[in-house]
């Protein structure tokens, strides 16, 4: 299976200061979307291997995408997401979200011990969606748990799939709530 990408964004949030207080390193967060069109739309299909497949290539597209934008900063967290149109059902944007899809974010973002968080949903143009992130290396950096929203105002129609990777620079700004820090994170499970 090829799949037909119809749209691309790139979003791009630079944070310079937070609640007042200025950052030493600004905190870039970007996003990569491709809206591609749902093969499956309008009718139940068993087997979504062949979807799975496919996502290798567009997890490849995505993550190129993504690390363009964040540059001059490298990634330090990532983040994952899909809304299905009407016509279409959630399990489809899961299907183009396995590891599968991720393996290509990780190459992308030199590495990637942890876990790669994901939401999913069916909606409408114009309906937001949040994409969890949390550090890459490590899951329990928990300086590193934040998010970012997108709003795309003409998609998903009724047959697309607008897929979405993330990454960010950093955790958030002025991060003081405690938890394992970055640099004391070791293996998948962000312990020692």
């Amino acid at each position: 299976m090829k799949l037909d990408i119809r749209r691309t964004f790139t979003f791009v949030e630079t944070r310079h200061v937070e609640a007042g207080r200025a950052a030493q390193t600004p905190l870039r967060k970007v996003a990569a979307v491709a809206v591609i069109g749902n093969p499956y739309a309008g009718r139940y299909v068993e087997d979504l291997g062949p979807m799975i497949e496919a996502s290798a290539e567009l997890g490849r597209v995505l993550a190129d995408m993504a690390l363009a934008a964040l540059a001059p900063y490298r990634p330090l967290s990532f983040g994952k997401a899909g809304i299905v149109g009407l016509s279409g059902e959630q399990e489809h944007a899961n299907a183009l979200l396995t590891t599968t899809f991720a393996e290509p974010m990780r190459v992308v973002a030199g590495g990637g011990k942890a876990w790669i968080s994901s939401m999913t949903k069916v909606g409408v143009p114009g309906q937001p969606i949040d994409i969890p992130l949390n550090a890459k290396d490590a899951l329990y950096v928990r300086s590193h748990y934040d998010g970012m929203t997108l709003t795309l105002h003409d998609a998903p129609l009724p047959d697309e799939i607008a897929i979405v990777c993330c990454f960010a620079s950093g955790g958030r700004l002025n991060a003081r709530v405690g938890g394992l820090r970055l640099e004391d994170a070791k293996g998948e499970d962000g312990l020692r």
